[in-house]
This record gives C-alpha cells, sequence and structure tokens, in this order.
C-alpha cells in the first residue's frame, strides 16, 4: 500500500485569478463563466455583485474575503495563504475579484504567493471598473477633443498626501481613480493644490453597470460634498477631466441631483 501511494502523489491544483467585471454578468468572459460554473471552491471579494456569485455552482463553497476601509474579513497574507493551502492539499480555486485582477486587484501578490509555493496559476482578465463603468456612463476615457491620456490611480492607498499627483489630470488628460470615495476631500484638495482648477469636470460613476447604477456630476472643488451630500457608497469610480462633461439624454435626471447637491 505504501509504494502505490508512493507511486500516485498528491495532485496540486491550480489557482485562477478570475476577473468578474463591474458588476453585470453578462460583462463575464466566457472562461470566467466557464469557471465559475464548474468551481468547487470560490474566494471572491466582497464587491462581487451577487448576481455573478449566483452563477457558481449549487454545490460550490463560497468563500467571502471581503474589504473594507481598515476592516478586512481576511488579511492579504492570509487570503494568500489559503489560495496555496487549498491547491497544495488538490483544489482547484477560482479567486473572483472585481474587475481585472491586476489592476488594483492584488492578482500580482497573489500570484506570487503560490508561485513561491510551486502552485500553477491562470489569469483569466476581467473587464476593468474603469473601461466598464465609463462605458456604461457612456463617458468616453479618450476624445480626440478631450484627452489623449489616460492615468489609473488608487485614492485610498499608503501614503496617499505625499504622493504628486502633479500633471495625472489637466487638459488633454483623463484621471480614474478607484478607492476614492472615503477620500474625496483630500483628493479634492490635493489636486487643487498640484495646481488642477477647481472647475474641472468631476463624474461619480456608483455601482457601475448595475440596475441601481447612479451617475453623479460636480466640479472638482464641489467633490466632497458631492459624495457626502448624495450618500455615495461604494463600489464607484471618479472620472476627472473634460470628459466627465459628457453625458447622454438618459443622463439628465441623474445629472440634476448632482447639480442639486451642488447648492
Amino acid at each position: 500500500m505504501a509504494q502505490n501511494r508512493a507511486s500516485h502523489p498528491r495532485r496540486t491544483g491550480t489557482v485562477h485569478l478570475v476577473g468578474a467585471g463591474p458588476g453585470d454578468p453578462d460583462l463575464l468572459t466566457l472562461r470566467a463563466a466557464r469557471l465559475l460554473m464548474s468551481a468547487s471552491l470560490v474566494v471572491h471579494d466582497g464587491l462581487v455583485d451577487p448576481a455573478v456569485l449566483a452563477m457558481a455552482r449549487p454545490t460550490a463553497k463560497l468563500v467571502s474575503v471581503a474589504k473594507a476601509r481598515s476592516r478586512h474579513t481576511m488579511k492579504q497574507e492570509d487570503i494568500n495563504a489559503l489560495l496555496v493551502r487549498e491547491a497544495l492539499a488538490g483544489n482547484d480555486v477560482v479567486r473572483l475579484k472585481g474587475g481585472d485582477p491586476f489592476v488594483f486587484g492584488r492578482g500580482g501578490e497573489e500570484a506570487e504567493a503560490c508561485h513561491a509555493a510551486g502552485v500553477p496559476v491562470e489569469v483569466v482578465p476581467g473587464i476593468s471598473s474603469a473601461l466598464g463603468a465609463s462605458a456604461a456612463a457612456q463617458i468616453p476615457l479618450t476624445h480626440r477633443d478631450h484627452a489623449s491620456i489616460v492615468s489609473f490611480v488608487a485614492g485610498q492607498c499608503k501614503g496617499l498626501s505625499e504622493q504628486d499627483w502633479s500633471g495625472l489630470a489637466g487638459k488633454g488628460r483623463t484621471l480614474v481613480i478607484f478607492m476614492g470615495i472615503a477620500t474625496a476631500a483630500q483628493i479634492s484638495e490635493k489636486l487643487i493644490a498640484d495646481g488642477l482648477a477647481p472647475d474641472v469636470p468631476v463624474a461619480i460613476i456608483e455601482k457601475a453597470t448595475r440596475a441601481d447604477m447612479r451617475v453623479l456630476r460636480a466640479p472638482l472643488a464641489g467633490l466632497a460634498h458631492l459624495v457626502e451630500s448624495q450618500k455615495v457608497q461604494s463600489p464607484a469610480l471618479i472620472v476627472i477631466g473634460s470628459v466627465a462633461a459628457n453625458h447622454d439624454s438618459a443622463d439628465n435626471t441623474i445629472r440634476a441631483l448632482a447639480l442639486e447637491a451642488m447648492q
């Protein structure tokens, strides 16, 4: 029996880092949908839309590793250890992340931990929240008349106040801020102090691609007031630049909310 066990070593599972996109299940890639529907274990972010999680097979074990500002269900080091442990036990794991795993999703850290432990990794890209949200709001991140450069930054990170954001926004540029709702006041003050005009258009896209999505607009100086008065909640993305003033006729009611908030 011992000899038989030695000839059949335990299989190592694969960790699939899967992008869940901005929210709408229809925006999943085919590969992501297939993995989700076949997985026995799904380790997911807290902001992954319930409609996406509902696609998992009924017998799948769902493990939430939700993160909130200064309050994490599980520390990143523990998430890394969980993925490695399950894979080494022979389980294939779907690590489901909002947006794309490699755009502010800490997918790089998780891939590194798996590689260090000899665990195979597959990365399944997802529609980044920046692309999905801007498309849903019909805000072009680039436009020949407005912007030819786009920058992505995290609005909730270590040393935010010490970072130099000068040149990231302004004429011919679009700045997209992830995770910036809790620090909206500091972001507005920082950008204005770095030379950005207080009247630069800003759009907040809340719960993009979902049924309760909102698009709120204000000048940069009114960003913090807009967030507070409209009780904006995550997931939400902030777009700064002249393209943020673009809107279609269906957006008029939402835009009126933003104007009311500014008064």
